[in-house]
């Protein structure tokens, strides 16, 4: 369980045919280089509070530079 006390979720699939939907729907809505797929489990999606995806980020993206985003959304609220 690894030493912590908060629930945790079991494995889920992004890419292949047993994708988990919400998956399937933020590669849906925001493809990307590798032709929709996800390369490496720290893709970030942001979501707007209305469950619409918003932009997709590589795994090499700063908190930094998610904080462009973040703060358009909360100006926009």
């Amino acid at each position: 369980n690894y030493g912590v006390s908060f629930q945790m979720f079991s494995k889920i699939d992004v890419n292949g045919t047993h994708a988990h939907p919400i998956y399937k729907y933020l590669k849906k809505e925001q493809g990307g280089i590798f032709g929709g797929k996800i390369k490496w489990n720290f893709t970030k999606f942001l979501v707007d509070p209305n469950g619409q995806p918003i932009e997709r980020f590589a795994p090499t993206t700063t908190p930094e530079k998610i904080d462009e985003y973040l703060d358009k959304i909360l100006i926009e609220k």
